[in-house]
């Protein structure tokens, strides 16, 4: 899905030219956008975000755009954590005290001066983050907006310590998060705002990673999302392709081959954490992009990588092993009509196509590929969960599955043909097609008389 385009300067022989056409066009393109992005907000809404952001997007001031983004969401029911990065101006705080900056393996060595100067740049950051979200004036995306921002000593830290014989001084980790006074705080429709700061319950402050506070965070609060703005551009693969999808071990096996530059694996690694541990979600999106954040939340193909988690003991590609547990599965909806009677032959030489969810080794469900290389198209076949489970996402699971193998072939789009289910693949984003829509040789093999729904959707 697109963007609304940005207006253009105004062209008053342009505008008089075509007045007759474009405001039904531009009317309808935004009811068209409009409605697609109403998934996304059903989808969020009462869910908890949480949004870190890197100073550096202060810096290149870049914080107004991204306070309206944000209180866009707020406005959707989307309870909101902001977390402030601060290390471009602690570094001026510091270059204008004469102090030199010391890191040890990218982590920040802490004295007395650069926790001055950290508490100072965190001052400031704090001070100008309320400010934008306390604008309302009239013809701005703050009009009518009433933000409370509440922040505070939610965050209990403790030291680093000495680590290869380096003190790193008052640079610290986060020990705890108040859970019940952040929760408190967002049902009463409050965005909370952290700073990289945790303190000991001797009352010691410490500076701390916006990363850290951010994921630890959202791990303690079990946060829908953990979404990272960071300076840094789109993360691409070996092919110069931007990575728009990554399962939590497929991003492990990414930073552990060292394919990456080291920032790009410090915010995986986080990112990394937080889907292991609760979180369904977490987001690597670039601040240089306008509208990063909307437009990675409310478009199918966004502008960053997304993190997930896929307990990868239950949802797997099925072996020659699996044949039998399949047709047992698909046994009672051949018999019924509702799929094409396949028998176990057919099932073992297609094994390689097929997709599986398991638990305790019993299969309960399971999805095909068949691919058409030559025209970037696959068909998505015998998508089957069983009866007791269903109900429950697991459909939406293989679903998902067989569109990240599709993508992985290089197929731009996959198709379905079936005669009960065709509302549940259109709330899915399939559209109704013709036979013409299908690859070559698959018209030549389509059953005319099963009369089975043609529906298509691009990846």
């Amino acid at each position: 899905m697109s963007a609304i385009p940005t207006p253009s300067a105004p062209n008053p022989q342009a505008d008089e030219a075509s007045a007759a056409n474009s405001p039904a066009v531009d009317s309808i393109q935004f009811v068209n956008w409009f409605r697609t992005v109403a998934p996304y907000m059903h989808a969020f809404h009462g869910k908890t975000f949480v949004i870190g952001f890197c100073g550096e997007l202060v810096q290149a001031g870049k914080l107004a755009e991204l306070v309206y983004d944000i209180a866009l969401l707020h406005a959707m029911d989307i309870r909101i954590v902001v977390v402030h990065g601060s290390r471009p101006q602690i570094n001026e705080q510091l270059k204008l005290r004469g102090i030199q900056a010391q890191y040890v393996q990218g982590m920040r060595i802490t004295d007395p001066g650069t926790l001055e100067c950290a508490k100072e740049a965190a001052g400031e950051l704090r001070f100008d983050i309320e400010s934008e979200f306390s604008m309302g004036l009239p013809n701005t995306p703050m009009a009518h907006a009433d933000i409370h921002v509440v922040s505070g000593n939610f965050i209990t830290a403790r030291p680093v310590g000495i680590v290869g014989g380096v003190d790193f001084r008052h640079t610290g980790v986060v020990r705890k998060v108040a859970v019940n006074k952040i929760h408190s705080a967002l049902q009463e429709d409050n965005i909370v705002l952290l700073s990289p700061f945790g303190f000991s319950p001797t009352g010691e402050g410490f500076n701390l990673a916006m990363e850290d506070v951010a994921t630890s965070t959202a791990i303690a609060l079990q946060a829908e999302k953990l979404i990272f703005i960071t300076e840094l551009p789109r993360l691409l693969d070996a092919d110069g392709e931007v990575i728009t999808e990554l399962t939590a071990d497929d991003a492990d096996q990414i930073v552990k081959a060292n394919t990456i530059n080291t920032a790009d694996g410090f915010y995986l690694n986080y990112a990394i954490k937080a889907c292991r541990n609760g979180v369904n979600r977490a987001h690597l999106i670039p601040f240089s992009e306008e509208g990063s954040l909307l437009v990675e939340l409310f478009t199918h193909e966004g502008t960053g990588t997304m993190l997930v988690n896929e307990e990868l003991e239950a949802l797997r590609e099925a072996t020659v092993d699996d044949v039998g547990s399949i047709v047992d599965l698909i046994a009672p909806l051949e018999a019924g009509g509702i799929l094409v009677a396949r028998g176990h032959d057919v099932i073992e030489r297609e094994i390689e196509t097929f997709s599986l969810l398991e638990h305790d080794s019993v299969v309960f469900g399971c999805a095909s590929l068949r691919a058409w290389p030559e025209v970037k198209t696959g068909e998505m076949a015998c998508l089957v969960v069983e009866h007791s489970r269903q109900g429950t996402g697991y459909g939406d699971q293989l679903l998902k599955r067989i569109e990240q193998r599709a993508k992985a072939g290089g197929l731009k789009k996959i198709f379905v043909l079936t005669t009960r289910s065709m509302h549940w693949f259109q709330r899915r984003g399939f559209r109704i097609g013709d036979i013409n829509d299908l690859p070559p040789a698959r018209q030549k093999s389509y059953n005319t008389q099963r009369k089975s729904q043609i529906l298509i959707k691009d990846i």
